[in-house]
């Protein structure tokens, strides 16, 4: 039997286009909140429909795009050249191409970590490509959401242990599967790879329908409605996404002998 997802799992869903919209304006919000002042090396290993290298490059920042090979069906076309944007053709999964500390910050939005299941591999290759100080921004699919495609399945059993569960993967409509996270399931990934997480909250609080009616109501709303939800009191119960930021320690813990 094929795996069915709930809409939220399909960036295409017309009856959820305006909530697309609304997330993808938050996407934006959240990345140049992050972006650091000062021009730094970024490396972008988000995933295929993500446009956060343009926008870090355009913010100053001198940007690699890590592409994966071959291209994902229904990416959208790649953006004009925009000066101090490079890209490389390579698994996003793997920075073993990349030397040790040369990155200030790097950016997995778009799911990446839940896109490559073994992602302590990924968090400790980034850990290492990361200066001392470095950053990081991940966005990831939450256990909400997880919760809700296993109920749609009918997979009653699995959905009872997700409480317990250390790692949850989620079949996903393409025959792939999703890796879901909780808050503390993304604190002790950023810490096992000796990073420091800051905060984790969804990426929308606001719901789609909520959503859908505002800007039905007033096409003119968008703007209040990023400002809203850059404001609102995070909940990690709600959100089909997670976002995380986490640090690279500026020095190493001191041993204790």
């Amino acid at each position: 039997m094929a795996a069915t997802a709930s809409p939220l799992a399909v960036d295409g869903d017309a009856s959820l286009a305006d909530y697309w919209r609304f997330h993808r304006a938050v996407a934006t919000a959240q990345l140049a909140a992050w972006l650091p002042l000062d021009p730094q090396f970024l490396v972008d290993i988000s995933g295929p429909h993500s446009r956060c290298g343009a926008q870090a490059t355009r913010a100053g920042h001198n940007v690699l795009r890590v592409n994966a090979e071959p291209p994902v069906t229904g990416a959208p076309p790649d953006p004009e050249p925009v000066d101090g944007l490079a890209t490389v053709t390579a698994d996003p999964g793997s920075l073993r191409f990349l030397a040790d500390g040369c990155a200030d910050g790097v950016i997995a939005d778009d799911r990446t970590l839940s896109r490559y299941i073994a992602a302590e591999y990924l968090v400790a290759e980034i850990a290492r490509v990361l200066k001392p100080g470095g950053r990081l921004l991940a966005s990831v699919d939450s256990l909400v959401l997880g919760m809700a495609i296993l109920a749609e399945q009918h997979h009653w059993a699995e959905l009872t242990d997700v409480p317990s569960a250390e790692v949850l993967l989620i079949p996903w409509p393409d025959g792939t599967f999703t890796r879901c996270y909780g808050v503390a399931h993304l604190q002790d990934l950023c810490t096992e790879a000796g990073l420091e997480a800051g905060l984790v909250r969804p990426r929308t609080v606001l719901s789609p329908s909520m959503v859908t009616r505002m800007l039905h109501r007033d096409p003119k709303a968008m703007a209040r409605l990023v400002r809203a939800e850059l404001t609102a009191e995070a909940d990690e119960s709600v959100g089909i996404q997670l976002v995380v930021m986490a640090r690279k320690p500026a020095r190493p813990p001191a041993r204790h002998d």
